[in-house]
């Protein structure tokens, strides 16, 4: 490896050192928001790692083909080092500037399509409900009313030859209604036991 490409992978490494100080600085500010979840954690972390060291490597094989030796370890390490002491507190800042930022444009995003879009369409939707049911109830009472006058005539119509029939038809259809409703009861009790047996 000649003297220009070692010169090259040192500075490669320096500014790799520096770039892993501040994805990890990065990394770490949005860890909170899984910290809770252990697996999940664990997998972030690995995929973390796995992704930066195959970046830096990548990098180095471009530079030098990918060849290893100590001072490339130690290059890298320098430029972790030196992104502590001289630019970590710098980018912390910066970069809760930039998520303040982002954060408040997208809230400004979020207000428009909630004023613009989902509170009309909520508003719609409601309105349209409302008609539905203010529809069905006038329908339901105007069939209720035609029902009535349809059903009272014949209850009287009904009443009376019920009245003219002899004593003795009377008593058997008065038997037969008792029985019906005896039945009726029996098969509710039954559905019910059913029912209640199932759950």
């Amino acid at each position: 490896m000649s003297l220009s490409t070692q010169f090259l992978t040192m500075i490669t490494m320096i500014t790799g050192g520096f770039y892993l100080g501040l994805i990890q600085d990065t990394f770490r500010r949005f860890t909170p928001y899984w910290k809770n979840r252990r697996i999940l954690t664990y997998v972030m972390e690995i995929c973390f790692w796995l992704m930066q060291t195959m970046l830096l490597f990548y990098v180095l094989f471009r530079v030098n083909g990918g060849e290893l030796r100590f001072y490339i370890f130690a290059a890298c390490l320098l430029g972790f080092a030196f992104y502590q002491v001289a630019a970590a507190n710098v980018y912390r800042k910066v970069l809760e500037q930039i998520i303040r930022i982002i954060a408040a444009v997208y809230r400004f995003f979020e207000n428009i399509v909630q004023a613009l879009i989902i509170s009309p369409i909520t508003w719609i939707v409601k309105l349209i409900y409302t008609f539905i049911v203010w529809l069905c109830k006038v329908v339901g009472t105007i069939l209720l009313f035609i029902l009535t006058v349809i059903i009272t005539p014949i209850k009287w119509i009904i009443q009376a030859i019920y009245g003219l029939l002899p004593k003795k038809v009377q008593l058997f259809l008065f038997k037969i209604a008792g029985f019906y409703s005896k039945m009726k009861n029996i098969c509710i009790k039954v559905v019910k036991y059913v029912r209640f047996k199932r759950r």
